[in-house]
């Protein structure tokens, strides 16, 4: 777009930018948690446009500015400090104009959503699910100081202290924006603990980072659920319970099987069971709807595919490669 018809798009903005002001002026609007979350990052995108492109229109006319001056300007100083300035704020200008080419970018419809995260050991054995437990209290340091709330789900650990699955969500501004690259296969490179040779090991472990859907959007029909209970169990197969408040849920049209027994309340486990299936079945319905795009374009759209690895952190060399 040339700067012209960049100004013009964006003046025609100003107008939904004070709707949305009214909107969250309104005190209604904050019964709604979930649409006070979309007005307020809808109104936080424009604000910030609106900074970017202010600041590259004061680029761009101190630019011209100075350009002008340049050729009357008979003192060789002034001159080389004229040519200085005007260096400076091409540099300028094209960093001001490359972020806004990324702030005039349409929003991801998820970005707004708060998440549920799933890590899984792959290949490695006991030195994979330390890993796992290791990314996991990364993710959780994160969330803390973003000062996001967390709520754990669904864990189990391994003897060793590692992770062999665990399944929380993170609530709060900008979680899936922030997160959604971090769905893959991670894999580390070190000598693991429970290596007595020193030798370097290759383990991996899955993240899959999946937008919490919300009831409007996924209509899940009672007749196709199949829930089962049993009893909790600990570490060994120990009952911790004495009654069946476990929960197997079944999504019998997809397959789908969610296990629930970190509460001692059958219906909190029921609750945490529907929500983690809630975003499993639109999971599987974004990269549904990611696979159309690609197959139309003829080219791999990313989807979030946990097959595909995304970083490896190499501890030897103290490097990390996305």
């Amino acid at each position: 777009m040339k700067p012209e018809e960049i100004s013009a798009y964006i003046e025609n903005l100003h107008g939904r930018f004070k709707e949305l002001e009214a909107m969250l002026a309104d005190s209604n609007i904050y019964a709604n948690p979930n649409e006070c979350r979309k007005i307020t990052q809808e109104h936080r995108k424009l604000d910030n446009l609106f900074n970017i492109f202010n600041s590259w229109n004061e680029t761009l006319n101190n630019l011209e500015e100075n350009r002008k001056m340049l050729p009357n300007e008979e003192d060789a100083d002034l001159r080389e400090l004229i040519q200085s300035d005007i260096a400076d704020l091409e540099t300028k200008a094209a960093d001001a104009e490359a972020a806004l080419s990324v702030a005039l970018l349409p929003p991801d419809p998820n970005d707004a959503k708060n998440i549920i995260i799933e890590l899984k050991p792959a290949a490695g054995g006991d030195e994979a699910a330390l890993f796992a437990a290791e990314l996991a209290r990364a993710y959780l340091h994160y969330a803390e100081l973003r000062k996001w709330k967390v709520e754990i789900l669904e864990q189990s650990s391994s003897d060793l202290g590692g992770i062999k699955d665990m399944t929380f969500s993170l609530s709060g501004e900008d979680v899936y924006s922030s997160m959604k690259y971090e769905s893959g296969v991670h894999r580390v490179q070190r000598v693991p603990e429970t290596e007595s040779g020193g030798r370097i090991h290759t383990s991996t472990i899955t993240v899959s980072v999946m937008p919490e859907a919300e009831d409007v959007e996924i209509d899940i029909k009672p007749e196709e659920l199949r829930f089962d209970v049993f009893r909790s169990s600990g570490p060994g197969g120990q009952s911790v319970n004495t009654t069946d408040s476990a929960v197997r849920l079944t999504h019998i049209p997809t397959g789908i099987v969610i296990s629930c027994q970190d509460e001692k309340s059958q219906h909190k486990n029921k609750d945490k069971a529907m929500k983690i299936l809630r975003s499993r079945i639109y999971e599987v319905m974004e990269e549904q709807r990611h696979k159309e795009i690609a197959d139309e374009r003829k080219s791999q759209v990313g989807s979030g595919d946990r097959s595909e690895r995304i970083r490896t952190y190499n501890f030897p060399q103290g490097r990390v490669t996305d």
